[in-house]
Order: C-alpha cells, then structure tokens, then sequence
C-alpha cells in the first residue's frame, strides 16, 4: 500500500507558487458575510493573507492544478469542482491535474461556516466563487499575453490551455504564466455567458473513477504511515455507559499486541496488525457500569413520544389560520393518520477508521472525514495544541451519508495515539459501526387534513414528535425548542394550502442522532406525500391529478410532476399486478418527482420493478454526476424503507451486521430512469434530494396494489399478507 503522507501545507504553497516559474492564483472565497473577492500571489507564498478556498497553479510546463476542498465520497466533487474552475479559464481538460486540499480556515464552506462537505452544498456553494476564480486567472493570463505581444487584451481569447492573438500570435498558458504571476488582479475578470462553456453541462467522466478501478485509491482504511500501530476500540453496549474495570492480562499475551489503554469511549487494543488488535480485544475482560438506560427499548421511546404528542409543541410554519382551520364542518371530510419511522444507521461500506499522529508540536490526521474543521477542533482539545498544528490530511471516503461528519473515530485515533505516542490507524469492526452510530432520528408524526365540499384542500396540520440533531452538534441553533432539521420537508410546501401549520416536539434520547443521506427531509418527505395521497383518494380524486391541482404556483415542481408521470406512462395499463405510486418533494435547492411500479405478492413480498425519476436541480455542471445520485439515493432511500431499521432492546442497539441490517440487493434494484429538466437557475443539491420522495412512491404504490396504507417504516411482510 503506499504512504498517503503529504507536505505540510506551507511547504506545498511555496512549493506550488514557485516551482517551474509558475503563477499560483489565491483566491479569498466567500465566507458567510462577505462577497467574493480575489488577491493575487507573486513571490513568496508567505505574503498570503489566507490560504485560499481554491488553488490554480500553472507551471512553465503546461499543467494546470487545481485544489478541491470538499471531500470525495462517491458525488463527484473532484471531478464537478474542477470543472467549474477548468471552464471559465479555458484550460485544457486533458493537461489538468486536479489534488485534494488540506485542512485550512481559508476553506470553509459559506453555506456550513466551516470547512466541512454536506447538506448537498459543495456546488451549490462554489457555483459562482470558483467560476470568478477561473475568469481571474484566464484575464491574468490574457494580459500576459497581450503585453507580450503589445496587443490590446480584449483582441486575444483563450482557449483550451493556449492564448490567442488578434494576428494569429499563440502562446500557452504556461508560457506566460510568470510573466501574469506579476500583474495586478483585474477588476473586470467576466464570467463566461453559459452559452460559451465547454465544460459545464457536459458529460465528463469522473477523475477518480481510473484509480478506485485499478486498486490505487487510497481511502482511509488504506493509509500507511512509518511506525504505525492498529487499534481496535470495545465501546459500551448500552448507551450512556461507562467503563468500570478491564482486565487485559490474556489480552497482553496475545502476539502482536503492543498496549491495551483505556479512552474516553472504551478500550483500545493496540498491536503490530489488525488481526492482534481483534484477538487481543476478544480476550479482554470488561466490567461496564451499563447506566441509567440500560432498560430502554423500542416500546418505551415510542411512550416517550406519544406521551409528547400530547403536547401543543413549537410552532415551525403556518399559513392562513393554520390548524385551527381544522373544525368539523357540514360537508367536511376530515382526516388523521399516525406515522412513525425507526432510528437508521449509516451504514458505510467503508467501516469508520482514522490515523492520527501526535507529536510535540503537531498532530497529523489521515481519514476519510467530512468535517475537516471539527477534526481540528476535536484534535485541538485532546493535545492541547493550536489549531493551526493540526494537520488533516482528506483520503477518499467509502461513502459518508452524514456519518463522517462525526468525529468519534477521529477522537480515538487521536487518544490512542497520544497515549503511545506512535501513529495509530483505528480500525472499527461493522459490529462498532452499526452499533454505536449517530443514528437518523426515528421519529412519530400526527397528520390532519380536512377535505371541503367542493373536493379541496381546505386545511392541513403536522405535528412533529422526535430527537433534535442540532441539540446536540449546534445546540446554539436550537431556538424556542425548534430544530430547523426536524422540520425540513413539512415546511415551506410547494403545495397551495389555504391553511396549513407544521409543529415540532423535541423528545431527546440517550441514544445520539446525527445526519443522514437528506436528514429531516427522510423523515418528513415520507409522512407528507403518504398522507398527500390519502388525501387525494378522500377527495376521490387521481393522486397525480391531485397534487398537480395544488402546484399551480411552483411552476418547477408541477414540471418534475408531470415528467416523471409522464415517463412512467402514469395511467396507462401496467403489466399484471404492477401498480404504480407518485410522490414529490423538494430540498437542497432542487425539486424532485419519483413514480414507482410495485408488485405485492400474496406473501407480502414487495418488489418495486421501475423508478421513473424527474429532477430540476437548476443549473447542471456533470449530467453524469446528476444520474448517477439520482440512482444512488434512489436505492439508499429503498434499502431504508424496505429493510432498515434500528431496534433498540436492553438500552443498546439489536442489529450488528449486514446480516440482520440488510442492504438492497443487486438483483432486488429497479431499473432507474431519470430525466435532468434544462434548467438556468441557480444549482441545487444532488447527494441527497433523490432519497426523500422514493419511500412514499413505494407506500403509494402499495396502496394501490393492496388498498392498505404503510404508516410505518421499515415495511414488514406483515403488513401487507392477505
């Protein structure tokens, strides 16, 4: 395997900015109040007042690089980032090389506050700041040029890594490279009409696909460092348990085994490979104090939760007279529905691991993270040392979810490592992630609706009963007792409700909550479209037709509708016992409508043969990119509502492996199709909006097929045998 080990970051930057006479661009990105704006380098990359959010370096050979500072978990970022950047300074696709960026302030994400990949912004938050990084560096490269040549600027264009002249004069981007290292920067660097781009928008193969096909991809699980030992860690089986006693004796004797020490989460055991640390860890003997929950199960945190449906809750969105429109009236047909859904885990292929290296004065990190700022911070507390010491070094991620965005297994490689004072590289078995995960909430929803006379909508009501993430990680974001995330999908519909009101109770846990592959929307998109359709068969009306009637102001979402029942010949006859379910939701900044074709056999097995999907996701950069999350949250949100669900028993978690928390098989996946609507608005989310509309399609769906609604996730054969 080979070292991952990288420059410090200072060293890189002096490095980059000099090396072959190059130009290395620094651009100050946005940061939450500020506009973009650019400073150029020349000399001494000392002289820079902030690392930048993105890094263009040219050199005198002709090879462009340029820095990504989102982590690569599978959605694309190496590849769409680039692409932004490539485009607008006509670069040469095929003479760019493109590095993962290092942890600095300098790169934190506007739309998060700090550097950190998630809640489907890495576009969406770089879509104009490094397109006006390009157009700098194409007008710095143009001056050059046109100096060189004593020609006006504005007679030369660029194109494809190569400066041109009004007489025909050509010079590459590297032959002038340090000639534009020594201009000011321009202040009418234009962006390029969308009608010009030659990359965005277009199909282009994803940089990272070649090395994860041949083996050399280096994710976390496969960092080397010089002198480094493995660890395994035993957690507590309960939550909010604490270790007692260990007894490592048997442990100490196992060959290969270096220590055995105590942290703050558990019991690592240290050793020369991964196997020593799992036997000696199997012959420990531990003595947990299992805490104040260790009678918690499933039945007594869904007590909690209706006990606080009592409750009048917080008030997170209302329209018209809200639910007090909800009153029985002559002619009115009123409805209410219960829905509740399991906590989740993450369930990455790539079990959680981390290398950590503290020194005197520095600590280096090698992982698989998407929270580069947390794992600064986190590593700050432990060391004592600055932030600025800590150096976080971004492999590629075996998927993320939200899971990565925690930091307990950058916490333990940092402990263990400072305890023995060697690198350490923290190796979780499945058993550890499934079973001490920071879970998607479960959740338990009261929907009411009431259906007028003339067949109408007439009022809506949600109230909301569940675990706050934000309480946890952001507790300053928690405001009156709303967290925002809770609520994510049940306010703000698209949907025309002459009276509508959403309510949130915080019932917390001891068991913690997290991000997941679209986080509250999961939740909320599911409980909304159900109920929408039981809606629309109450007014006896088509559950398409329904909802189309309630779009007639969001002309984006009525447009995804209409596609995606338009794709799936919505109404046409389907093969024998094939029925079909709608749904419709947006997030992230994009709208996505999703119709599944089910089968229910007399057993109860569901299969869900098609998916026809429709995303107006604004602005594309990767078509590619767009299709194949499209697909993947798809599957991710089938694998949730067909076979997840965490069961809580004795105060810790039932499931341990793939075994009992299944994942959607191959031959169990439907053909997927997906219809990109051309969009010119601002771009929107990808990684996640496919997720949330899948599992109330399915539910719709089956509906049809069986005339039963699914009110509660996981969907069980039991719910469904004839």
């Amino acid at each position: 395997m080979r070292s991952t080990t990288m420059p410090a970051r200072r060293q890189f930057l002096k490095t980059s900015a000099l090396a072959g006479g190059g130009l290395m661009l620094s651009l100050y990105l946005p940061v939450r109040d500020r506009m973009a704006q650019a400073a150029g380098i020349a000399g001494d990359a000392d002289a820079a007042p902030f690392a930048p959010n993105a890094f263009i370096r040219i050199t005198a050979d002709n090879w462009v690089t340029l820095m990504v500072d989102k982590s690569e978990m599978g959605q694309g970022v190496m590849t769409s980032l680039p692409m932004l950047l490539a485009d607008e300074m006509d670069a040469d696709w095929a003479r760019v090389h493109i590095v993962q960026a290092s942890a600095s302030p300098a790169y934190v994400n506007p739309m998060l506050g700090m550097q950190a990949t998630g809640g489907s912004t890495s576009v969406r938050s770089s879509w104009l700041a490094l397109r006006q990084a390009g157009a700098v560096a194409r007008a710095l490269l143009l001056e050059a040029a046109s100096a060189q040549w004593n020609v006006d600027r504005g007679n030369c264009h660029a194109k494809s890594g190569v400066i041109y002249g009004p007489a025909g004069q050509q010079a590459s981007f590297g032959s002038v490279a340090a000639a534009a290292a020594k201009l000011p920067v321009p202040a009418d660097a234009k962006l390029k009409d969308p009608k010009d781009f030659t990359l965005i928008g277009k199909p282009i193969a994803r940089v990272d696909v070649p090395s994860k096909t041949n083996g050399t991809a280096v994710f976390g699980i496969d960092v080397q460092v010089p002198g480094m030992l493995i660890a395994s860690v035993v957690q507590c089986p309960t939550f909010g348990g604490k270790l007692v006693a260990v007894d490592d004796r048997a442990a100490l004797t196992v060959p290969g085994v270096h220590a055995v020490v105590p942290i703050s989460s558990g019991v690592a055991v240290v050793a020369t490979d991964f196997w020593s640390a799992k036997k000696g860890r199997d012959a420990l003997k531990i003595q947990w104090d299992r805490g104040p929950d260790a009678t918690m199960d499933d039945a007594s945190i869904l007590a909690m939760f209706r006990e606080g449906a009592n409750e009048p809750g917080v008030v997170a969105w209302r329209v018209g007279q809200g639910d007090a429109a909800l009153q029985q009236k002559p002619g009115w047909t009123m409805l209410e529905a219960t829905y509740t859904v399991p906590f989740l885990a993450h369930a990455t292929m790539e079990p959680m691991n981390c290398t950590a290296h503290v020194q005197k004065d520095r600590c280096d990190i090698w992982g698989p993270t998407q929270a580069q700022t947390f794992n600064q911070i986190t590593a700050s507390k432990i060391t004592g040392l600055a932030q600025s010491a800590i150096y976080v070094h971004t492999t590629f991620l075996g998927g993320g979810f939200g899971r990565r965005f925690e930091q307990d297994f950058v916490a333990q490689a940092v402990e263990i490592s400072k305890a023995v004072s060697r690198p350490v590289k923290v190796i979780w078995l499945r058993e550890d992630d499934t079973r001490h995960d920071a879970y998607r909430p479960a959740n338990l929803a009261i929907l009411r609706a009431a259906i007028g006379p003339d067949k109408q909508l007439g009022a809506w009501s949600h109230k909301i009963v569940g675990p706050s993430i934000m309480s946890r990680v952001f507790p300053s974001h928690v405001k009156g007792g709303l967290d925002e995330t809770s609520v994510q999908g049940a306010v703000d519909l698209p949907y025309d409700l002459p009276n509508a009101q959403t309510r949130y109770v915080m019932r917390n846990t001891p068991i913690p909550v997290g991000f997941w592959r679209s986080v509250g929307h999961s939740i909320n998109a599911f409980t909304v479209e159900s109920f929408m359709d039981e809606a629309a068969h109450a007014a006896g009306q088509d559950p398409y037709r329904f909802r189309r009637g309630l779009l007639g102001h969001d002309k984006r979402a009525l447009e995804t509708l209409d596609i995606a029942a338009r794709m799936a010949g919505w109404g046409q006859p389907l093969p024998p016992g094939h029925f079909h379910g709608i749904a419709m939701h947006h997030s992230f900044g994009s709208y996505v409508s999703e119709v599944a074709e089910v089968s229910v056999s007399k057993t109860g097995e569901v299969r869900v043969h098609r998916v026809s999907c429709a995303v107006d996701c604004g602005h594309v950069v990767n078509p590619d990119t767009v299709r194949a999350q499209m697909e993947s949250a798809i599957n991710f949100g089938l694998t949730a509502a067909l076979l997840d669900g965490i069961q809580v028993r004795d105060g810790g978690v039932v499931q341990a492996n793939f075994d009992t928390y299944r994942m959607l098989r191959i031959d169990a996946a439907p053909h997927v199709a997906v219809h990109i609507v051309p969009s010119i608005e601002a771009p929107g989310g990808i990684g996640e909006p496919g997720t949330p509309p899948i599992a109330p399609a399915v539910t719709n769906a089956i509906f049809a097929a069986t005339g039963k609604r699914i009110r509660q996730l996981p969907i069980s054969a039991d719910q469904l045998r004839t």
